[in-house]
């Protein structure tokens, strides 16, 4: 899978303390999170992961990019605490942009995930220009918005999504509306968690977390079993890495041998034999042992 370096950012607003969501709006998006974590390291060990709240008196960084799970855990924990107030959407995606900014592996794609389940303060103008500055930095930014679906909300991360998306599939908008499942498992079926071949038929801008994708590459509709597709590709990613290993190996061995059969000038056979020892020293081995046979027979 992609390399990547991900920020993820909760709403601990006010509104997260809603229970339309099960158990509570916060709790679902701290299931949601490890899903995505697991999601992201298993996918590619090189890739980490952050976490940040934009709730409260503003946004906090909880957890600078990391492999570490626990610290991720830890972080939710603590934000816990700290349900209040209402989400600062536009600076949190700054302070997010600027953690991925000092990342270590650039080779990392950027990308930040943001959890919205109250109102967005925010005009569309200002989140159009923000969507615009990520772009320009060539950061993704994925929405998962829940919670509070009114058309204003949806309309102005729809502008922002048009904006930064463009012509490609990096970016998704992705509306969750509260139903007997849980939030994270309606999130294995989407593109965020699927990757961009599954945009088509996951869910999208506007649209809801279901819809079947008839192109899926396993035959399996992953708004039925989200789990099984999931597997499925991670089988794929892991079966692709092993013959990708199994190719290095006997190119390896095969420059091994050529190199075993080499001459150099003026020698009659190669440098080293079949089992990599040098080429004569097995003769001389046999011919030192007869003389020494010899000498032995001599002196009695």
């Amino acid at each position: 899978m992609v390399l990547e370096a991900v920020m993820i950012v909760v709403d601990n607003s006010e509104s997260s303390r809603n229970g339309d969501y099960t158990p509570t709006r916060y709790d679902a998006q701290s299931d949601a999170v490890n899903i995505i974590f697991q999601n992201v390291v298993q996918g590619n060990p090189e890739s980490s992961v952050g976490l940040m709240s934009m709730g409260g008196k503003g946004p906090e960084v909880l957890a600078t990019l990391t492999t570490d799970q626990g610290k991720i855990l830890e972080g939710l924990h603590q934000t816990k605490k700290k349900i209040r107030g209402n989400a600062h959407l536009s600076t949190g995606i700054q302070i997010a942009s600027l953690a991925l900014k000092h990342r270590q592996n650039k080779s990392q794609r950027a990308r930040i995930v943001v959890f919205v389940c109250s109102p967005i303060e925010e005009g569309e103008r200002e989140l159009v220009v923000l969507a615009k500055k990520m772009k320009k930095f060539s950061i993704s930014v994925d929405f998962v918005l829940f919670g509070d679906i009114d058309e204003e909300n949806q309309a102005k991360l729809e502008a922002f999504n048009r904006e930064i998306k463009g012509n490609t599939d990096s970016s998704h908008l992705v509306v969750i509306p509260p139903s007997s499942k849980l939030l994270s498992d309606q999130l294995l079926s989407t593109p965020i968690l699927l990757g961009e071949g599954a945009a088509s038929g996951a869910a999208g801008v506007g649209g809801d977390a279901g819809g079947a994708s008839e192109d899926f590459p396993f035959g399996v509709d992953p708004t039925q079993d989200p789990e099984l597709a999931l597997a499925l590709r991670m089988s794929m990613e892991e079966e692709k890495a092993r013959q990708e290993k199994r190719a290095r190996e006997e190119a390896e061995a095969a420059n091994k041998s050529n190199l075993e059969a080499v001459k150099e000038e003026g020698e009659s056979a190669p440098l080293l034999d079949k089992d990599g020892q040098p080429s004569g020293s097995k003769k001389d081995d046999d011919k030192g042992g007869k003389s020494d046979d010899a000498d032995r027979m001599d002196t009695s």
